[in-house]
């Protein structure tokens, strides 16, 4: 399929010159196989002892359509041609699925970073429970709302359906790979953010790094990590800043990294692949730590507010580790860190 004519493209993707023909299906299927992998382990080494939240339902939703888009892939290359229910299925079908999931997955970063914002900007300070069960349906609802309004927009855009059904007919052989600026965007926005907070902290960063030393508490290796109580209001930013940059990159430095690295290169990776579970949780731990940040005199120190990450620990940036049964000699001035 040829790729479309720029006028007639959305500004939120970018459409690479060069077309792959349709023989790189079974490349396709490994792409996706090893795709659907990384999703599933990601779900499963996550901490399961989390609060539930509409990314938390989302990641499983889009590791779930990856799985049936691999399905797909397969028993089109499987079975090469056949009909189903009256529709003929050939190889072509594999390049328009993939096209169809990567024009919706490019649609709807903005919304789903906006609602998962929103849901934890609401629910992070927030200390009376709502019944889990009526919170769960409300999740699969919103989750359900999000995908079907994705694909709807895509399929009812005259424009993108008509491109579609012409390709079928005058270029069955060749496939465009579409990329999101939705994304791209996204990227360039988080290591401003990023580049900005730590050029503002940099000092109370490093002097914070410096003073890491590594224990042994309640049988568990620990960072021990210098702490000095300030009532000023400023200093209170400076230092809460400065533990929420240390809480997040020390769990998702490599993918800063990568994406500096992929934004440098200038490299425009695929919509189907760009939007995966890993790098849905990466854009978690962030919102999160910017819904703490924004609710910062709201935060309640519970033990359930530090159960909404599934990979970050974020108790550290708020207090000291207090427990009844640490040794009297502990110095008051530390703040203990369980790895």
């Amino acid at each position: 399929m040829a790729a479309l004519l720029c006028e007639n493209c959305s500004s939120r993707y970018h459409q690479p010159q060069l077309s792959r023909p349709l023989e790189i299906s079974w490349v396709l299927l490994l792409i996706m196989l090893g795709k659907v992998g990384l999703d599933f382990f990601m779900l499963q080494v996550k901490n399961k002892k989390v609060k539930v939240s509409f990314m938390g339902y989302f990641c499983v939703s889009l590791a779930l359509l990856d799985f049936i888009l691999l399905l797909n892939i397969a028993v089109i290359l499987y079975l090469e041609d056949f009909a189903l229910w009256g529709v003929r299925f050939t190889k072509y079908h594999i390049c328009l699925f993939t096209q169809i999931i990567s024009l919706t997955y490019g649609t709807l970063h903005y919304p789903v970073y906006l609602v998962a914002g929103l849901d934890y900007y609401m629910t992070i300070a927030q200390t009376s429970q709502f019944p889990h069960r009526g919170r769960r349906l409300f999740y699969i609802f919103v989750v359900a709302f999000i995908w079907i309004s994705g694909f709807f927009c895509i399929l009812e855009v005259p424009v993108i359906y008509e491109e579609l059904e012409i390709q079928n007919h005058f270029s069955p052989y060749q496939c465009p790979l579409y990329v999101s600026m939705q994304s791209y965007s996204v990227s360039v926005a988080m290591l401003v953010l990023i580049g900005m907070a730590l050029m503002v902290c940099w000092k109370e960063t490093i002097t914070m790094l410096l003073s890491v030393r590594i224990a042994s508490f309640a049988g568990q290796h620990v960072l021990i990590f210098s702490y000095v109580p300030n009532n000023d209001s400023t200093c209170f930013k400076r230092q809460l800043l400065t533990r929420l940059l240390i809480c997040f990159l020390g769990t998702w430095a490599p993918f800063v990294l990568l994406q500096f690295i992929i934004l440098f290169l200038g490299a425009w990776i695929p919509a189907y692949m760009e939007m995966n579970v890993p790098w849905l949780y990466f854009i978690n731990s962030f919102l999160i730590g910017v819904a703490y940040w924004c609710r910062r005199q709201d935060v309640e120190l519970t033990e359930e507010m530090w159960s909404t990450d599934p990979f970050v620990s974020w108790k550290f940036c708020f207090m000291p580790f207090n427990n009844e049964n640490t040794e009297p000699a502990e110095k008051p001035g530390t703040v203990i860190v369980i790895c």
